[in-house]
């Protein structure tokens, strides 16, 4: 499938039901992954901290570290994909391995083996995102992306609203009390948490069709910007500096819980959470079309400023409540938004790459990020961690100015 001209393409709403098959089948795709993840991702804090007893730098350390790895890893999917000129080989084995690594969180015992389960499943997540992102680049016009993206987040979103509430149904059938389960309880539920993605990998076997990407045989396994200007070059420090107060959101699960969200609770905010990313992805992506992706993308880092600084200072339930609905609009403004922007900034035949070295720049920042917020909170204390994350994230909204913004036709 060859990327798709600006003509008679649906405006509004329409666009929505619109979207080529691509975008749709990997939406799909997307939301029974997020499912299968956001079964266990909303307990695992409290699985941690209550079960195995796991100190928050521990917690730190599993999350940083795993997302690093995947990171990483896209930079050097992305390239092979560009090589190749191939795809939808290399997103079937990143959904695969997650599907056959997830539930061995069914047997862990201690927090070490945790973080060697999360740190396979995000190899899986490495392998299939950067060529993933270029399939749906180029399965529509410039002018869609923003809307393209959205809508995939959200498809990824809605199956993070699903997954929490299949958690609290299990945990609620498995659990003799839901308020203090034991690790035995915490293991029956994530094996059931490969189900959907094993649905989701016959979707990408008959239904995704392999796009007509232009080959660059010479791409090199290698970290280097050759080849891009310096306008990607920035955007790519500024993300990262973006990334060093972006912790892991585990953090924010135990912030609930420290105060007073029980463990049986938390996959319901976690879903509210969701919900809100659901809602906003949709009008981010249309938003950033039509007004332009760094502005949207600078409210979005805006917001999480603000709610960060909202979390160094909650003190009840409710605060926690109204925090999450809010801190999920911040992700509908950047997540989808971003990756239009790096589409709109390089040519087809680099986009592998270039989503590679995107997942880069987050994978550099990420690891030291939720190591130093897991350490901060350990030895000073939870409002400091929560601050000093909100300063970064401020300073990295000033410097995205440097950035300049390309023309979107319409």
């Amino acid at each position: 499938m060859a990327e798709t001209n600006d003509e008679n393409v649906p405006k509004g709403w329409r666009r929505y039901f619109a979207m080529p098959r691509n975008v749709l089948a990997v939406s799909a795709v997307s939301l029974l992954n997020d499912t299968s993840s956001e079964i266990i991702y909303p307990l695992l804090p409290a699985f941690l901290a209550l079960a195995l007893g796991a100190s928050p730098f521990a917690i730190g350390l599993i999350e940083g570290f795993a997302e690093s790895v995947a990171s990483i890893l896209k930079l050097f999917a992305g390239q092979l994909s560009d090589k190749l000129g191939k795809r939808k080989p290399l997103v079937f084995a990143g959904y695969a391995l997650a599907a056959i690594t997830r539930p061995l969180l069914g047997f862990v015992g201690s927090w070490p083996q945790v973080l060697m389960v999360r740190m396979t499943d995000r190899v899986g997540k490495g392998i299939r995102g950067a060529p993933r992102d270029a399939l749906i680049a180029s399965s529509v016009p410039k002018s869609e992306r923003g809307v393209a993206f959205g809508f995939n987040r959200a498809a990824d979103h809605l199956g993070a609203v699903l997954g929490p509430i299949a958690a609290f149904l299990l945990l609620s059938i498995f659990a003799v009390n839901a308020q203090a389960p034991t690790i035995a309880e915490y293991q029956y539920v994530f094996l059931f948490a490969s189900i959907p993605v094993v649905v989701g990998l016959l979707i990408i076997g008959f239904v995704v069709r392999e796009p007509e990407a232009k080959r660059n045989p010479a791409a090199k396994f290698e970290i280097s910007f050759s080849g891009f200007d310096g306008n990607f070059k920035r955007l790519m420090v500024v993300v990262a500096l973006f990334t060093l107060s972006n912790s892991t959101d585990a953090f924010l699960l135990l912030r609930a819980a420290d105060a007073g969200i029980s463990p049986a609770v938390l996959p319901l905010l976690w879903m509210t959470l969701h919900f809100s990313k659901v809602v906003s992805s949709l009008l981010g992506g249309s938003l950033s079309d039509r007004f332009g992706r760094k502005q949207t993308i600078a409210a979005g880092w805006l917001i999480y400023a603000l709610v960060y600084l909202g979390f160094a200072f909650v003190d009840s339930a409710w605060q926690i409540w109204l925090l999450f609905i809010i801190y999920g609009t911040y992700f509908g403004l950047t997540e989808g938004v971003e990756k239009a922007f790096v589409a709109d900034l390089v040519p087809d035949e680099k986009r592998g790459t270039a989503y590679g070295i995107y997942n880069l720049a987050y994978g550099i920042a990420v690891f030291p990020a939720s190591l130093l917020f897991g350490l901060v909170w350990t030895e000073i204390g939870a409002m400091y961690a929560f601050v000093m994350s909100a300063g970064i994230s401020l300073l990295a909204l000033i410097l995205l100015n440097s950035v300049k913004q390309p023309e979107v036709s319409h």
